[in-house]
């Protein structure tokens, strides 16, 4: 959308309601050129009273707060006149400036005031209470404003976001516009993290060639970046020369040799693996490299043996009362005698049981245990299996944000290791191969490492199959757990999986159990069944309430979709009400009590634990999810719900009012974690969310990141346990309609599953054993291929 679609509004900028430094967000007051003063709302970071502003964009009306201007971009002039100057100064837009300074300046040097403190900081020096120190700083802050505006300008010239000035800005300081002339395709760098469609538009209409060698190296990043995020750790050569080729329409002969100059660069790394040509990023190759090494030095490390460990053992049979199939007893010692170990199995097999053992074998032992999933929802579930405290991956790492090259910090690594003698992981299959190294970064010398979980589910969403990988090399002691036991043995879910996973059809004509197949050859009535079980079948006949169900469908598209069910849901189970306030975004509607899920990793969003603030606030929150209050509430001396400031939230510190502990706030939503809107805030523009338990204030620029999540697609699944699943099984693309897709959606069930849909859909799954290829070679370096 271009300039000409836009009106245009200027003025001086009169005084700042607020504004969000991390975003941009801003609310302002213009004096307009016919001397109105209107509310401009817009991505104007950094604007400062005095400024003068052109916005482009257009009037709305907002329902609390009236007409007001909403800003798509803006260009900004600093004033020129003294009056203008003393109120940018005065506003405190230049660090060390205040009123005062501000008379003092313009009382010495007039109307070149901001010239002098831009371009002849040292005659700042002249006026009493200035050290040469602070004329340096004030200078500083002051080029820093400078840099920030020319750069969003140009950015929002070139119709891009100017909040990609504030993160070019923290990466490359005042260095950041030149950079970006000299090669826009920095904007595709993962550090920037814009893509490179946006690189490419930006660079073409700045003049580069089609075969510029800045264009031609971006392309290739591009390509193996973008293969990450389809699983892919690395790339054979003779693939990535002609996909690159085809994104710009080009032969190979540049790109192979545009190819050989990051290599030898060091931007890509070229090795032969398993007598295949790989070409890695360089992170990418450095976190399989590290991982194969230390998972195969941690491997041949010798472990002092433990006397008497049948004893134990079978002491902890006669505790509880139980007794160990062989397959759990060889699980169990080589727990004790392993550093490196994996138990895979499936629904039904005594992985739980096994672990819980585990973990009692060990802290008998005086080990200390620390306990892990790659998922909110798998580390809760294990926390209650167990009976011992379970962390995320993430949190278990004390993951800070990410750093300045878009990589995830953790404050546990090999300088501040893991305070444990064992690390067990539960849901292993998830976890990808920059999970992995980070983690084994972490772990003491001398920890065990025990993996558990399914290696016939889906792999992990991020690059990489490490369970798998690991399993298949052959090196590592693994237990496969494959006999049902007696209490699972009874359940029809659990049959069904282990029929699935052997290429047999489950019976789909029991009309008792826990799992029901409805037969249903056309969409729409397969969409009409589905909510009405979600909405009242289900939660009036099998009293499994409405949080507690889940709805899987191997696909986002078409009628039987993630979208349209959701949208179908949404209608049914959370229809508009008065009182109720909702949100538009783009073609979808947020409204208070909607169930949400986030689509991507936000390391910088702060959450704070729902029971402490409960604890805290005494305050009474009544909702049909039955959520806990809200941290972003506190009562005031009048007795009445607020909002706490902003601040108290984007400070990375606890708010003061809570007096919260540090484990009682963190840092991070993570993809796949689902929670409810209990808020809607239109004059904050923002939503309050309870993630499971963790509540954390949304703003509406972050939106993109949320999705409905009463549908969600079975690869979201993964790592979650739902008490009642329904699972649509009508058709779908080809390579979503495979056994490990279903095999995963079923092992979702805890105590339902109702698979709604086409028997021959069914029939398909199960046979196809199609799996979803994926470039790797860590088991290749595991095994010395």
């Amino acid at each position: 959308m271009g300039e000409r679609e836009y009106i245009s509004l200027s003025g001086t900028v009169d005084t700042l309601v607020y504004q969000n430094e991390d975003n941009g967000y801003t609310v302002l007051r213009m004096e307009s050129e016919d001397g109105e003063l209107v509310t401009v709302v817009g991505c104007i970071p950094s604007v400062m009273p005095g400024e003068e502003l052109e916005a482009f964009g257009g009037w709305e009306t907002h329902p609390q707060h009236g007409r007001q201007f909403r800003a798509r971009w803006s260009q900004r002039s600093l004033p020129d006149t003294e009056e203008g100057i003393y109120r940018f100064l005065a506003s405190g837009a230049i660090k060390g400036i205040g009123p005062a300074t501000a008379t003092l300046l313009l009382t010495h040097f007039g109307s070149a005031t901001l010239d002098v403190i831009e371009s002849a900081p040292e005659r700042l020096a002249e006026l009493r209470g200035f050290s040469r120190k602070k004329a340096m700083q004030v200078s500083e802050s002051f080029r820093k404003q400078v840099s920030l505006r020319r750069l969003m300008e140009f950015l929002s010239a070139h119709e891009l976001r100017p909040q990609l000035a504030l993160r070019l800005y923290q990466l490359y300081g005042d260095s950041a516009y030149a950079l970006v002339q000299e090669n826009p395709y920095i904007l595709s760098s993962e550090a920037v993290g814009e893509g490179f469609d946006e690189a490419d538009r930006l660079a073409l209409s700045m003049g580069f060639s089609a075969d510029s060698p800045q264009r031609l190296a971006a392309a290739v990043l591009h390509e193996l970046a973008y293969n990450s995020t389809r699983g892919h750790v690395f790339i054979p050569r003779d693939k990535l020369i002609p996909v690159t080729a085809q994104l710009l329409d080009t032969d190979d002969a540049p790109i192979a040799a545009q190819l050989d100059k990051l290599i030898e660069l060091g931007a890509v790394v070229s090795e032969q693996i398993a007598g295949v040509d790989a070409c890695y990023l360089q992170t990418m190759y450095e976190a399989e490299r590290y991982t194969a090494a230390r998972l195969l030095e941690m491997n041949s490390t010798f472990l002092p043996e433990i006397k008497g460990l049948d004893r134990l053992i079978s002491q902890i049979e006669a505790e509880d009362a139980l007794v160990f199939a062989p397959q759990q007893l060889d699980a169990i010692r080589a727990a004790a005698r392993q550093q490196v170990m994996l138990i895979t199995g499936g629904p039904g097999t005594g992985k739980t049981t096994c672990v819980r053992a585990i973990v009692r074998l060990l802290n008998t032992l005086n080990l200390k245990v620390a306990l892990a999933a790659p998922t909110g929802r798998a580390a809760k579930r294990l926390e209650t299996l167990s009976g011992q405290e379970a962390k995320t991956i993430h949190r278990l790492l004390e993951a800070t944000g990410l750093d300045e090259t878009a990589s995830v910090h953790f404050r546990r690594s090999e300088s501040n290791p893991l305070s444990c003698d064992a690390v067990i992981l539960d849901e292993a299959s998830m976890i990808d191969i920059g999970l992995m190294r980070a983690l084994l970064l972490a772990l003491p010398q001398r920890c065990r490492l025990i993996l558990v979980g399914d290696a016939d589910q889906l792999p992990s969403v991020g690059p990489g199959r490490v369970f798998p990988d690991m399993i298949r090399a052959g090196v590592f002691k693994t237990i496969r757990l494959n006999e049902i036991f007696r209490q699972a043995s009874g359940s029809s879910i659990v049959q069904a999986a282990h029929e699935i996973n052997h290429g047999e059809v489950p019976s789909l004509s029991r009309k008792d159990g826990d799992f029901f197949f409805m037969r249903r050859q056309y969409a729409e009535r397969a969409a009409e069944t589905i909510v009405e079980l979600y909405a009242r079948r289900l939660p009036d006949n099998m009293h499994i309430p409405v949080r507690e169900l889940q709805l899987l469908t191997p696909t986002h598209k078409g009628p039987l979709g993630t979208r349209m069910l959701n949208v179908r849901l949404q209608a049914a189970l959370n229809p508009p009400a008065e009182g109720k306030k909702e949100h538009a975004f783009g073609d979808r509607i947020f409204r208070e009590g909607d169930r949400v899920m986030q689509n991507r990793n936000n390391y910088d969003l702060i959450w704070y634990r729902a029971d402490a603030v409960h604890e805290l606030s005494n305050t009474n929150f009544d909702s049909d999810w039955d959520v806990s209050p809200s941290a972003g509430f506190y009562e005031d001396e009048a007795d009445s719900l607020q909002w706490a400031d902003d601040e108290d939230f984007d400070s990375g510190e606890p708010a003061p009012f809570m007096e919260l502990d540090a484990h009682e706030s963190g840092l991070g939503i993570f993809n796949g974690d689902i929670g409810h809107i209990l808020k809607i805030d239109d004059s904050e523009r923002s939503l309050l969310i309870d993630f499971e338990g963790k509540l954390t204030k949304y703003s509406y620029e972050l939106l993109a990141d949320l999705e409905h999540a009463w549908a969600i697609s079975v690869h979201k699944s993964q790592g979650g346990e739902f008490r009642g699943v329904i699972l649509s099984a009508m058709p779908a693309p080809p390579r979503l309609m495979t056994r490990a897709i279903l095999y995963t959606a079923v092992t979702r069930a805890k105590e339902l599953l109702v698979a709604v849909g086409d028997e021959a859909v069914l029939h398909k799954m199960v046979t196809n054993e199609r799996i979803e290829r994926r470039y790797s070679g860590l088991r290749a370096r595991l095994a010395g291929m």
